[in-house]
């Protein structure tokens, strides 16, 4: 365990973060001790603060030296224009073994070996579904962390947030940030028409969006526990000539739906590649 060796810092404990440590604090097989994790964050959040009073976590404005040279795994969860302002004072501080695993969007595993030259780097794109533990996180990791052991290490401490899968091209990283990274909104957006239309046919208010959120929700749900094909799913769902069939004929016609979540996710890539670049 990462704890046996050494401390891990979530450095920024925001929502996200507050989501990963609780589930290192869960009394399980993989727990991590109280006494082995520090925030670092001068302003952590009403969960992490709550966590931290709880099970008696440390808290600390900043990674002092002292306190730096005891970490082993250092989880970077700030906003991605903070990344090299808060890393550039540790760059002499850490050690030089230390497993950095950022889940700060955008931002490439270039900005983090610049930050900390030598040291075996994650970068992780976890999504909002990951803070109740329902998410999924997609990796890359630098030359010093391509190894099953330093690949073992950050998956335990991303699993919390659900599955953790990985690409070996960075490039991807784009790819998945528009999708299971920006795509909640794209659900959530679809959930608040659905309830939206519902009410213009004359549902109230209340039924009308108790009837878009669950069947989202649950239509979600199946998905998961079928881990089936969702045109499969859809295609059963569907009457030749009923009332499925006339609503999806006005969704797919022309470009419909499909080319508006391709334009979607073409869009979020393009931005996240930029971000990225904002960072060197």
């Amino acid at each position: 365990m990462a704890g046996q060796t050494g401390l891990v810092a979530l450095v920024g404990a925001g929502r996200m973060g507050s989501a990963l440590a609780a589930g290192w604090l869960k009394k399980s097989r993989n727990q991590i001790a109280p006494e082995h994790i520090v925030f670092v964050d001068p302003r952590p959040s009403e969960s992490a603060a709550e966590l931290a009073e709880r099970h008696g976590v440390r808290v600390a404005a900043q990674l002092n030296k002292a306190l730096a040279g005891e970490v082993a795994e250092l989880v970077i969860a700030v906003k991605p224009a903070l990344v090299g302002e808060i890393l550039a004072p540790l760059k002499a501080q850490l050690r030089p073994d230390v497993l950095a695993v950022s889940i700060a969007a955008g931002v490439p595993l270039r900005t983090l070996g610049r930050a900390l030259p030598g040291r075996p780097a994650v970068r992780a794109m976890p999504n909002t579904p990951g803070a109740i533990g329902k998410g999924i996180s997609v990796c890359v990791a630098n030359e010093a962390a391509d190894a099953p052991e330093l690949r073992a290490r950050a998956e335990r401490l991303l699993k919390p947030a659900g599955p953790v899968e990985w690409v070996e091209d960075e490039r991807l990283m784009d790819v998945v940030t528009a999708v299971s990274g920006s795509g909640p909104a794209y659900v959530f957006l679809f959930c608040e028409a659905l309830a939206a239309a519902a009410e213009a046919e004359g549902l109230p208010r209340k039924l009308a969006q108790e009837l878009a959120v669950r069947t989202v929700a649950g239509s979600g749900a199946l998905l998961t526990s079928n881990m089936g094909d969702a045109s499969e799913l859809r295609r059963m769902v569907t009457s030749p000539g009923g009332t499925t069939q006339a609503g999806l004929d006005s969704l797919m016609g022309g470009a419909g739906l499909p080319g508006l979540i391709r334009n979607a996710v073409a869009a979020a890539a393009r931005r996240s590649r930029q971000l990225g670049a904002d960072t060197n």
